[in-house]
């Protein structure tokens, strides 16, 4: 089995320090194998706050990361490093690596920069990238779970956040359905849900999934939602298992911070049956 724990919008400078102690002791309890953080990690993309991103990952002792940067990770009100380095902090202390890969034998996970220095909080993907990933998920091993992360959701739930989708999404997950992608995880609104795109968009060629995160640390929390993150389990011995006769499987669950007992709770799971005819099961945890 493998497990994934996805950690978006952080936001250190804004973090409460009850729930990174209650995220390391979830760590602990499940011993991710990856970790995923898709973006705002920092609140200002200050150097300060990049080390406390850093000092609090490497005590989760998980043994993959991968990182991407969010629109709050590039600086701001220093207009001459957005211009000329904007991602100058996030590769000190995460690696030159913008967009990281991971292939494993359960996972294929692929991870999209989508920030751009002239859009202030918008996110785009460009035709360049989609078609970069699509080959990557055309060359996909049979049994691997097919994720791409990227920070900007590529669909919402609710009208009012239409304005914070992912600019070329429509494209992108055409293309990345047509090539295999299963999942495609998100943040940046801090809303958690999972959608089932193939019934939003018309004409996928296959079964695809949105699966966003909330915050996992800050305060900037959702009236609707607090700190939460997720946790993908695939491969044998996960609840189900990699590949069976109705096709590949995965599960994926949302774990809350409970603020009357300072813990993550398991609040909700989606057990997909990927290749399969039936639709995805949803039930409380």
């Amino acid at each position: 089995m493998t497990t994934l724990l996805q950690i978006s919008d952080p936001h250190f400078g804004t973090e409460r320090p009850r729930v990174m102690e209650a995220l390391r002791r979830l760590s602990r309890q499940l011993a991710p194998d990856v970790l995923v953080l898709s973006g705002d990690i920092t609140q200002r993309a200050r150097a300060a706050q990049f080390n406390a991103a850093r000092a609090f990952v490497d005590s989760l002792n998980i043994g993959t990361l991968l990182a991407i940067p969010g629109n709050h990770d590039i600086p701001l009100y220093n207009v001459a490093a957005r211009v000329l380095c904007p991602y100058a902090n996030h590769r000190r202390v995460f690696g030159n690596d913008l967009e990281p890969v991971l292939d494993t034998t359960d996972l294929l996970v692929l991870c999209v920069n989508c920030t751009r220095w002239y859009r202030h909080e918008d996110g785009e993907v460009s035709r360049a990238q989609v078609i970069r990933v699509a080959r990557l998920l055309e060359a996909a091993r049979p049994g691997q779970l097919r994720i791409v992360v990227t920070h900007q959701p590529v669909a919402v739930t609710r009208p009012q956040d239409e304005k914070n989708v992912l600019h070329g999404s429509q494209n992108a997950i055409q293309s990345w359905s047509r090539s295999g992608c299963d999942l495609i995880l998100g943040g940046h609104i801090h809303l958690p849900f999972v959608l089932s795109l193939h019934e939003r968009q018309v004409g996928l060629p296959r079964r695809i999934w949105a699966v966003q995160a909330g915050t996992a640390l800050s305060t900037r929390v959702r009236h609707e939602a607090g700190n939460s993150v997720n946790v993908i389990r695939c491969g044998a011995d996960s609840g189900t298992v990699a590949v069976t006769g109705a096709g590949r499987r995965a599960t994926v669950e949302r774990w809350d911070y409970d603020e009357r007992n300072c813990s993550f709770t398991r609040r909700a799971l989606n057990d997909f049956v990927l290749d399969g005819a039936s639709p995805p099961t949803v039930r409380a945890a």
